[in-house]
């Protein structure tokens, strides 16, 4: 059974099921953005963005281009592209929300980081926006790896943190807790102030965009009535 899960043609049907799950909830819940204004004129401007937000939300994240484009039209004219993980885990992740107006960039901080970080630089450069989990793909839980700073200081991009909740879900038994929607609930996708990273101070904006992370994930969490979780 095992060797059938994996088998590569299970894995691309899995991955269109729940890609068409996630339409569902998308469709039949109702959804805010809160605090996108600065980052959104910044798009309007064709200025690119590093969007960050903690692996757990992942299922939460597709509405986020329909929201934005609903808010300023020019967000509709913007590829981003999401970092994932060349393992299988990643790849159906990948092939999952593809249909919302994502593309993938393929690698980590263990396999292919050199050639994702070249194509997150291209990405960055042609003026479209990046989506990635600081504590993918395998945690630990909402400690940020170096990646997301050194991205932002070596682009000399601002990193938005983004939290994502919805008030019907269920949390898997996963590394990360990860909130997985239902259908007919509330979500918000939350927006907070950008972080500069100075070109010689990428570590020491890790502890900043944690705390920005977990701040975004509790005025998400607290819009959707949801308790608000301290640090693991």
């Amino acid at each position: 059974m095992r060797t059938l899960i994996r088998h590569p043609v299970t894995q691309a049907v899995l991955a269109r099921l729940v890609g068409l799950y996630l339409v569902l909830v998308v469709r039949t819940s109702r959804w805010e953005l809160v605090g996108a204004g600065p980052a959104l004129a910044r798009i309007a401007a064709g200025e690119p963005l590093i969007l960050a937000f903690w692996h757990e939300r992942l299922p939460i994240i597709p509405p986020l281009r329909m929201l934005a484009g609903a808010v300023e039209p020019a967000a509709r004219r913007v590829t981003p592209r999401v970092l994932v993980s060349q393992h299988r885990d990643g790849r159906f992740i990948g092939e999952a929300v593809r249909r919302f107006g994502v593309e993938m960039v393929y690698g980590s901080s263990r396999r292919g980081g050199a050639a994702a970080l070249a194509g997150l630089l291209r990405t960055l450069k042609a003026g479209d926006p990046i989506l990635i989990t600081p504590d993918g793909p395998r945690g630990p839980r909402r400690r940020a790896a170096p990646g997301v700073a050194q991205l932002a200081a070596v682009a000399g991009v601002p990193v938005v943190p983004l939290g994502a909740a919805s008030s019907a879900h269920r949390r898997l038994g996963s590394w990360d807790r990860m909130m997985f929607p239902l259908p007919f609930g509330r979500g918000v996708l939350a927006c907070g102030p950008m972080i500069e990273v100075p070109r010689d101070g990428a570590e020491a904006a890790l502890p900043a965009i944690e705390a920005a992370l977990d701040a975004a994930c509790a005025a998400a969490d607290q819009a959707c009535g949801i308790p608000v979780e301290g640090r693991p």
